[in-house]
C-alpha cells in the first residue's frame, strides 16, 4: 500500500484551473463520490511515489457527460513506447466503454494520458479518494513495468 503522506494535494476549479484549497493527506479520506457532489472541482496530486514510476502528477475529476471518474496525467516515457503503451491500455482497461486518450507532446517530451478510473481493475464507486489514488498508482506502475 502506497502512503501518500508526502503528497502535494490541491482542490482546483475545473473552469479556471485555479486552486481552491491546498489539502493535506486527511482530505483523501473523503469518499470518491465527493467529486460527483463537487462537479466543478478536480483534485491534483503530486507524490514521490508517482515520480518513481515516471508520472509527473495525477489529476482526478468526475466527468459531467459520462459520469465517470477521469484520470489525467503526464507520463515521462520515450515516444518509441507508443505501441506497447496502447496495447497495455487496450488489454487492461475493462468494459465496452473503456476508452483512453494517449498523445505524445513534443514540447514537454511527455505522454498525455487520460482514462476513466471506472474501467480499471479494483475500482469501486464507494472507495475513498485515497483508495482511488492507490488503484491509479497500481495501474500506472503496471503500465510502466510493461514497457521495461
Amino acid at each position: 500500500m502506497v502512503n501518500f503522506s508526502d503528497a502535494y494535494i490541491e482542490r482546483c476549479d475545473k473552469e479556471t484551473e485555479n486552486m481552491i484549497k491546498n489539502e493535506t493527506m486527511t482530505f483523501l479520506a473523503q469518499p470518491l463520490t465527493y467529486l460527483k457532489k463537487n462537479k466543478n472541482e478536480f483534485i491534483y496530486l503530486e507524490s514521490n511515489w508517482f515520480e518513481g514510476i515516471r508520472v509527473e502528477a495525477v489529476s482526478l475529476e468526475a466527468d459531467d457527460v459520462f459520469g465517470t471518474y477521469d484520470v489525467m496525467l503526464g507520463l515521462k516515457l520515450q515516444k518509441k513506447f507508443d505501441k506497447i503503451l496502447k496495447e497495455h491500455l487496450n488489454t487492461t482497461l475493462h468494459g465496452n466503454e473503456a476508452k483512453f486518450d494517449l498523445m505524445f507532446s513534443q514540447d514537454d517530451g511527455l505522454w498525455n494520458l487520460n482514462f476513466a478510473l471506472n474501467y480499471v481493475e479494483g475500482f469501486k464507486e464507494d472507495m475513498t479518494l485515497n483508495e482511488a489514488f492507490q488503484v491509479i498508482y497500481q495501474f500506472l506502475n503496471n503500465l510502466v513495468e510493461s514497457v521495461k
